[in-house]
């Protein structure tokens, strides 16, 4: 049976209206699916009992499960998150003093191919649907209470997957979880990382949705950037540049590049005037995170000198920079490394 949680508040209205019922039952059914993130028809109690079997009749609803669990030592929460169909993705909760993160899926695999990404070795499989995106921020949400006493503050779309290329999915989703009559989160927090694809950054910026973007940069210089991330021969550094500047101009806010340095690979001098020359050309600031080896070898994270280097110059060149340290490494669920691993 199909999901009832790909009807529309208006589909549902159609429904009801079909059924002889009056229109505010659509009203009550959508606050349950989406504000009280219900996973049973016949828990809608403000419904008359004939009318929820009316509705099991045509409608389910396929709730993600978690089919596995793991806790590292910091504190990071790994989900393994089975899907209706048998798929599994990985979602993480990421604590801190001061909030909790949600890193979730938008796709079950993906469809890059970045030399350095474990999940990129995955086959794409399929995207997720709406559903499945925001029932991953209500699990979060709840074992952030449940294990932090306090509701997640923040979401990144930086797990399994390419969000631009589930766009019309993920922008329904981030609607939901930022709508009063959804989780009510409010889009600020709320962080679409991409890999860049410029057509779908400008779509996102006419979109209007008032979340903040991030590109995975990791080299500005064309030609490494391409061996790097190789689907990004595409894509030109010039032409996403253009994309980021009209996201500011549309959106009036910051971009931040997110950038690994890497041993022998990105980490000499003109890797660093290179990504300054790039941060000048928009209102930008630099997250260096921290490597997460996946076990091939070829790519290791750089030395502590390289780094502070890196630190120095963009400093000195007015760029705002922050080292993201690696969380969840010992359980595969650092950035990077989501690919449906386990650890006993």
């Amino acid at each position: 049976m199909k999901d009832i949680r790909t009807l529309s508040l208006d589909q549902l209205k159609e429904y009801f209206a079909s059924l002889g019922e009056k229109p505010f039952r659509a009203k009550q059914v959508y606050d349950w699916l989406w504000s009280k993130n219900l996973h049973s028809i016949d828990e809608m109690t403000n419904l008359s009992k004939s009318l929820r079997e009316k509705i099991s009749e045509e409608y389910t609803i396929n709730p993600v499960s978690v089919d596995q669990l793991q806790k590292s030592t910091d504190g990071t929460i790994k989900n393994g998150v089975k899907l209706h169909d048998g798929l599994l993705v990985e979602s993480v909760l990421i604590p801190t003093e001061t909030r909790t993160t949600a890193c979730v899926s938008s796709q079950v695999g993906c469809s890059l191919n970045c030399e350095f990404c474990a999940t990129a070795r995955l086959k794409r499989m399929r995207n997720l649907e709406v559903a499945e995106i925001v029932d991953q921020v209500a699990l979060i949400d709840s074992q952030s209470k449940m294990y932090f006493n306090r509701p997640l503050s923040n979401i990144v779309f930086m797990g399994m997957g390419e969000p631009m290329m589930n766009y019309k999915n993920v922008v329904e989703a981030i609607r939901k979880i930022t709508q009063p009559e959804g989780l009510g989160m409010s889009p600020r927090r709320i962080t679409v990382s991409t890999s860049g694809i410029p057509k779908m950054i400008k779509m996102l910026a006419d979109d209007d949705l008032r979340v903040k973007l991030a590109l995975s940069l990791h080299s500005a210089i064309e030609a490494k950037r391409n061996e790097i991330m190789p689907f990004s021969d595409k894509f030109p550094l010039t032409e996403i540049m253009e994309a980021l500047q009209y996201w500011y101009q549309k959106t009036g806010s910051v971009i931040t590049f997110e950038y690994c340095v890497w041993k022998g690979i990105n980490d000499g001098d003109e890797d660093i005037k290179a990504l300054i020359k790039y941060c000048k050309q928009v209102p930008s600031k630099v997250n260096l995170i921290q490597y997460n080896p996946i076990g091939d070898g070829k790519y290791d994270q750089c030395n502590k000198q390289a780094e502070e280097n890196y630190i120095r110059q963009l400093e000195n060149a007015g760029i705002v920079c922050v080292v993201r340290k690696s969380r969840g490494g010992d359980i595969d669920a650092a950035c990077g490394q989501l690919a449906n691993k386990t650890t006993d």
